[in-house]
């Protein structure tokens, strides 16, 4: 009997392309999958991986079993929507990976809402960044991703995930009072609290200073979006921030463009009741937030 666990190993390594990109994606050594599949291999009867350079690559016999894996773990997926489509009401656990903004701004209603309309659903959910969330799903490790994308820096599309937009999210420059008037290319001269060149927030913004034809000064890098806004309220920087983090609606101030915000659930889950429950409700939620 071949063993599930190592099946999906093998299809996230056919996804991602090298075992230390899975080891990553899943918190695993790359030496423990490298024991599983070879655990696999003798399950199966046959090679599954060849070594190329320093690398693998997969075995016709693997890419066999790699398309019959992801129409069982479909099919899998299925039969657990069914069995909770059968009962009267949402049930069990949802697991959500959500981004910060999303978790400051539209948890706590969410949760309010889904206590009211679903009270047997559990949500769970954990904060991190749309592509190690998109990760995440595809190994099975969360059920549910609320994910947000910049213009000019789409996320990769990863097969057999059901994609759903909730809408735009205006981005804003975000100034103090005594600014509020400049333009993006009037504040070349000012310091900047951005995210990390290496995130798509980060790189977005950088590339938007540049097109107004300046390198911005970044004095403060972090993710954090609450220490963005106080270091914006106390005059110690500048900085550019989504409509959706402000709970009394945005400051006046100009519109630099727009985030994409999303949902995404496998392919074969996303017909779950309590998926579709907290769907819903993050459509609620998101409507009234940006209505």
């Amino acid at each position: 009997m071949l063993d599930l666990h190592r099946l999906r190993l093998l299809k996230e390594l056919h996804t991602r392309g090298t075992l230390a990109a899975v080891a990553a994606a899943l918190g695993y050594s790359s030496s423990a999958i490298s024991q599983q599949l070879s655990l696999l291999e003798k399950e199966a009867g046959a090679p599954l991986l060849e070594r190329v350079g320093r690398g693998v690559r997969l075995t016709p016999q693997a890419l066999i079993l790699v398309r019959h894996a992801e129409a069982v773990f479909n099919q899998l997926e299925q039969a657990e929507a069914e069995i909770e489509a059968s009962l009267t009401a949402p049930t069990g656990v949802v697991r959500l990976a959500a981004f910060q903004t999303a978790m400051l701004s539209l948890m706590p209603p969410l949760l309010d809402l889904l206590a009211r309309d679903a009270p047997d659903l559990r949500l769970d959910a954990v904060q991190l960044e749309p592509d190690r969330s998109l990760s995440l799903l595809t190994a099975g490790s969360c059920d549910l991703v609320l994910a947000e994308e910049y213009p000019g820096y789409p996320l990769p599309r990863l097969p057999g995930l059901d994609r759903v937009e909730l809408g735009p999210d205006a981005m804003r420059l975000a100034v103090p009072p005594a600014l509020s008037r400049r333009t993006l290319a009037q504040l070349a001269d000012q310091r900047w609290i951005l995210e990390p060149a290496d995130t798509e927030s980060g790189r977005w913004a950088r590339a938007l200073c540049r097109s107004a034809g300046f390198e911005p000064d970044v004095a403060f890098d972090s993710t954090d979006i609450v220490t963005h806004i106080r270091l914006v309220e106390t005059g110690h920087a500048v900085a550019i921030l989504p409509d959706l983090i402000w709970q009394h609606g945005p400051p006046p101030a100009a519109e630099l463009g727009h985030r994409r915000i999303y949902t995404c659930a496998r392919e074969g889950a996303h017909q779950r009741p309590g998926v579709v429950a907290v769907r819903e409700a993050l459509r609620e939620v998101y409507a009234r937030r940006t209505g």
